[in-house]
């Protein structure tokens, strides 16, 4: 770019393309910010579905890595039972142990029980 006498590179004009760039790029933040506001997570939902998850998927690993060990050593329903019923109390205890805390409130602080 070419320098005048102070050394400094020469001042262009505003360009009005620019201009509504950065007023669209403005709008299209601000309407994204208030959507982002208003979609904040239901904690008690994600809470419910944590524990549903523990309780459905906990005897199902159980049953599946039950059978898979009595497929590998021939005793069909032995483990598949035995880790079934492990995996019930595996989450029961999860649970227990999740439920002493309540979902994060709107100050975004878990309560103890």
């Amino acid at each position: 770019m070419a320098e005048d006498e102070t050394e400094q590179a020469p001042k262009l004009p505003p360009d009005a393309r620019l201009e509504s760039l950065d007023e669209r790029l403005d709008q299209a933040q601000q309407r994204e910010a208030n959507r982002a506001a208003k979609a904040q997570p239901d904690r008690t939902r994600q809470f419910g579905q944590r524990m549903a998850g523990q309780m459905i998927g906990a005897p199902a690993g159980g049953f599946l890595f039950g059978w898979g060990l009595d497929t590998l050593f021939g005793t069909k329903p032995l483990f598949m039972i035995i880790l079934m019923f492990v995996g019930f109390g595996v989450g029961i205890r999860n649970v227990y142990y999740w439920s002493k805390t309540t979902p994060a409130g709107d100050d975004g602080q878990a309560k103890k029980r």
